[in-house]
Formats: structure tokens, C-alpha cells, sequence
């Protein structure tokens, strides 16, 4: 599914409702075994921890990023009332979906669906903070403590870096990404909610 096609679907389902109905959970990702040259790999893209700061050496672009961050702390600011915390958590969503190769909307979504943007959300088969990572992946491919997934750099780190995975292994298929990130593959609600709530954080018409 490209970025057209995952849009159109946003759009489809932004008034559907299944964000207030109470019909998705944060669920957890299935703990699968890893092929070394996969292990290796993603541990790699965890380790860097070098501070989410944008450098831009076209104009455009920084005032593309200027604008995003304006109106998405505007839209954050009930969930999140402090500025600098709300601009950190922003800048640091930015930096790592890039980073990862994936749609900043998107995440914004699944990161709504999943924690309610709560830093410290537990779910209850365990998934833990903004992205709700299961803690296996802290002895798969982290440092072993499971306690750093609060981190919010961590764990959006850890977040985008796993969803990149599952989009690498469904071909680029968002919808079974989705569904794969929340335990839940093949089955529509998940992926459905998370184009919902992603429709809440398109960027700003330029």
C-alpha cells in the first residue's frame, strides 16, 4: 500500500468512530524467533542514541517542519499542557519516523490508539509506554531492561524500529504491518483505528 492509497484510507474510516467505542486495546507484538542477520540489524538501528535534533540545509523543507511542529502542538496540547515537554515528544516522533523510514502521520495514529499518548501506559498483557512495546524486545534486541522502554526516545525508537520491521516483512503492506504490530495480523479493527486517528495529525496544507 503506497502513501496514496494509505491516505485515501485514513480519510475513509477518520469518521467511523472506533477510537470512542471501545472496541481497541493496545494489544502487544508476538514474541517470533529472529534470524541472526535480523537480530543484528535491528539492535544496530536501536543502539544509535544520538539526540533527535532536524538539521535542514534546504529552506523549504525547515519551514515545512516549522509549520508540522506548530500545528501538531496545537493539537496536542489537552494530552500533553506542558510546551517543552509536548515539543520534545513531537520533535522526537519527527525525527525517529524518519529515521526509520516511515509516515510520520501514521505513527502519530498508532501512537494515539495504542497509549492515548500516555508515556507511562501499561497495557495489560504488558506492552509498555507511547508505542507499547512488549518487553521481549528489550532482551531480543536492547540492552535487556525493560524499564528504559519509559524513555520516550527509547521507546519511539524502539516503536518505529519494530514497525519497520513488520513492514519489511509484509512487503511494504500496511495494513498487515499494523495488524502484526498489535498481535492482532489479518483482522481489521487495529489497522482501521489506526487510520482513524491518523486523519487527526495530516500535516497542514502548505
Amino acid at each position: 500500500m503506497d502513501r496514496r492509497q494509505w491516505l485515501a484510507r485514513a480519510a475513509a474510516f477518520g469518521s467511523t468512530g472506533w477510537l470512542g467505542t471501545g472496541w481497541v486495546h493496545a494489544g502487544g507484538q508476538v514474541e517470533e524467533p529472529l534470524a541472526d542477520s535480523v537480530r543484528t540489524a535491528l539492535s544496530s538501528a536501536i543502539a544509535n542514541s544520538a539526540p533527535p535534533v532536524p538539521e535542514f540545509t534546504d529552506t523549504d523543507k525547515r519551514l515545512a517542519y516549522l509549520r508540522w511542529l506548530g500545528a501538531m502542538s496545537e493539537r496536542l496540547k489537552k494530552r500533553k499542557p506542558d510546551f517543552q515537554t509536548r515539543i520534545e515528544f513531537l520533535q522526537t516522533v519527527w525525527y525517529e519516523t524518519r529515521r526509520a523510514g516511515l509516515d510520520t502521520t501514521m505513527v502519530m495514529g498508532l501512537i494515539q490508539v495504542e497509549s492515548a499518548f500516555r508515556k507511562f501506559a501499561i497495557s495489560r498483557v504488558g506492552a509498555r509506554g507511547y508505542m507499547q512495546i512488549m518487553p521481549f524486545w528489550s532482551r531480543l534486541i536492547g540492552d535487556g531492561d525493560p524499564g528504559r522502554l519509559f524513555h520516550m526516545q527509547t521507546n519511539i525508537r524502539f516503536g518505529c524500529v519494530i514497525l519497520r520491521h513488520y513492514l519489511d516483512r509484509e512487503r511494504g503492506d500496511t495494513f498487515m504491518a499494523l495488524g502484526r504490530y498489535n498481535g492482532s495480523r489479518g483482522r481489521a479493527e487495529y489497522p482501521n483505528a489506526v487510520y482513524a486517528a491518523a486523519r487527526q495529525w495530516l500535516p497542514p496544507a502548505a
